[in-house]
């Protein structure tokens, strides 16, 4: 088993209203990742992701697709420290 990864994203393009958030909370818990998912107020989708790396790579890799209904334009990714506090993946709110 691999240490602990964290990554910060940004999600541009088409991705509200298209059932992002969701979509991206059902393939971060299936893959055991933990953090969150919001809508910000420019339109795009903020993400705190935290797992091992290879799955942290896998949803990262999804959110550059995003749901069927999305169209994603680009997706700035920053690797960070995990903070250790979630227990689960959230959508809207940082207190997970």
């Amino acid at each position: 088993m691999g240490s602990m990864k964290a990554f910060h994203a940004v999600v541009l393009g088409d991705v509200q209203g298209v059932g992002f958030r969701v979509s991206a909370a059902y393939k971060a818990r299936a893959l055991g990742v933990t953090g969150w998912v919001e809508n910000l107020d420019d339109g795009s989708v903020e993400v705190w992701a935290e797992g091992e790396e290879e799955d942290l790579k896998a949803f990262a890799s999804w959110l550059e697709r995003g749901p069927s209904a999305a169209t994603v334009v680009e997706v700035k990714l920053t690797w960070e420290p995990p903070l250790g506090i979630y227990r689960s993946f959230g959508i809207g709110s940082r207190n997970y």
